[in-house]
């Protein structure tokens, strides 16, 4: 099968597969899986042009609400972290998709600048699975998971927001959150990623939240800065005329149906799975294809 719009000769349930195993993984650590289908379209399926990070924006618009969904059902949806995240992100996201057309059209500059953005993320995963505590989980019934899983504000305000998880208090700064995702937007938008996918590293590794609670709240992020992505993407093709600008939106929902499938599960079984384990695989798959970029380039 040819996709018109960005030329990619495949068969069709190659993206639904690969964003399906993709997406079960890295929904569990608050990733959508969009940070690893943009090498797979650069390298395995030769889709270099600016549309890709689009396209890329698409899938996420199509498989997150699968994901978000399991985890405002079971409580473990953080709002204020949510709506810090959304603030954040999305003004920088209409920045970096200008960014990515206008500086960065060329396939081998941008896959250093993808190189770079897996090499940071994989880097702050490292760290956190080296210092992350081997802590016992209960194995109750489904009732005792279901409570010991749900978080619980104590105070929200713009300055301070305090919870309990697990037993536990945390605490952030809403204020702190927005100036970093402000600039993680400008990143997700030149890689076309949404934002929320590169901070849920971040407030795991470097703000100290568990990431049971980022992935959540950054998938939504995500899903929303997404949206605004890809309405500005094809708003630029129609300035852009002389290169493919605007996502093909037949490959880009290919990907998206694999995700929507892949993200459910994943969200489902996260709180099975060790938090030092789901790291681990998410930190194995960015600095292999990050490593790969970088090196490629010199």
């Amino acid at each position: 099968m040819i996709f018109s719009i960005s030329g990619v000769e495949t068969h069709p349930l190659i993206p639904f597969f690969v964003a399906f195993i993709a997406s079960f993984f890295t929904s569990m650590g608050g990733v959508s899986g969009a940070f690893l289908l943009l090498p797979f379209q650069i390298s395995f399926l030769g889709y270099t042009a600016p549309s890709v990070s689009a396209t890329n924006q698409v899938f996420n618009v199509i498989a997150i609400p699968s994901g978000v969904y399991r985890y405002i059902k079971e409580g473990r949806m953080l709002w204020p972290l949510t709506w810090a995240v959304i603030i954040g992100t999305l003004p920088g996201v209409f920045i970096g998709a200008w960014v990515r057309i206008k500086y960065l059209p060329d396939p081998k500059n941008f896959k250093l600048f993808v190189g770079l953005v897996l090499c940071y993320i994989g880097l702050r995963l490292l760290v956190d699975v080296i210092k992350t505590n081997r802590r016992p989980r209960l194995s109750g019934g489904t009732q005792k998971i279901q409570a010991q899983h749900t978080v619980k504000i104590i105070k929200s305000s713009i300055r301070r927001v305090t919870f309990n998880y697990e037993g536990e208090e945390y605490r952030f700064s809403p204020l702190v959150i927005y100036v970093i995702c402000f600039f993680v937007g400008i990143i997700g938008g030149i890689y076309g990623i949404g934002g929320g996918s590169i901070v849920a590293p971040f407030f795991v590794a470097i703000v100290g939240l568990p990431v049971y609670i980022v992935a959540g709240a950054a998938l939504m992020g995500t899903f929303i800065t997404s949206i605004a992505g890809v309405v500005f993407f094809q708003y630029l093709s129609m300035i852009y005329t002389n290169m493919t600008v605007a996502p093909d939106w037949m490959l880009g929902a290919l990907f998206g149906f694999g995700g929507i499938f892949g993200m459910y599960l994943g969200a489902r079984t996260q709180k099975y799975v060790p938090a030092r384990t789901i790291k681990s695989i998410l930190c194995c798959c960015v600095l292999f294809v990050a490593i790969r970029y970088i090196v490629g380039y010199f």
